[in-house]
């Protein structure tokens, strides 16, 4: 049984991390109230099997990873339950499909401007955003100093602010916001 020591590191880390675990979620399953529910399912799943897992790397990544998995789970699952209605009860016309092939094709803004930053500075810039890595974690994995990594960041998110839209700007203040 956990006691009240257990209760509060797992609460502390619920709180700390939710908000952005659901951003995370949001991007891939584009739903707030799904993302909030796969979220509170990995946590869940976390409370139960507590005593039975050890990190290898920072909880921030291994819960981004996690988190990941199980929105790219609910999409496999809820595009095939929609692909079944889908057959059954709206058959297609041609324009609907050429329609939704376009829009499949457009990358998200900020996936588009992140491609634009240099490739060893993409990799800093994902590996702390999107991975969860701290700068330390990044400098040794890639053998360089914690200051290149910290202007490295700068320059990333420099560079985005500079060809970046209202939107965007609002999203990377809530990024940095979070942590």
């Amino acid at each position: 049984m956990l006691n009240h020591k257990d209760f509060k590191i797992f609460e502390d880390l619920y709180k700390e991390h939710f908000v952005f675990f659901s951003l995370v979620s949001f991007n891939i399953v584009k739903d707030r109230d799904v993302a909030k529910d796969i979220v509170q399912d990995f946590f869940t799943y976390l409370w139960e099997k507590e005593e039975a897992l050890t990190f290898t790397i920072s909880f921030k990544a291994y819960g981004t990873k996690a988190v990941k998995n199980l929105s790219l789970q609910y999409l496999e699952k809820n595009k095939t339950i929609s692909l079944q209605t889908q057959k059954i009860v709206h058959p297609k016309s041609e324009e609907q499909t050429i329609f939704e092939n376009s829009e499949e094709n457009k990358k998200p803004r900020i996936q588009t401007l992140v491609e634009k930053i240099p490739q060893a500075r993409r990799e800093i810039f994902i590996s702390h955003v999107v991975e969860g890595l701290s700068y330390a974690e990044i400098a040794e994995n890639q053998n360089i100093s914690i200051n290149t990594v910290k202007t490295q960041m700068k320059r990333a998110y420099a560079s985005l602010r500079a060809s970046q839209n209202t939107a965007l700007n609002f999203i990377l203040y809530f990024i940095w916001l979070i942590k």
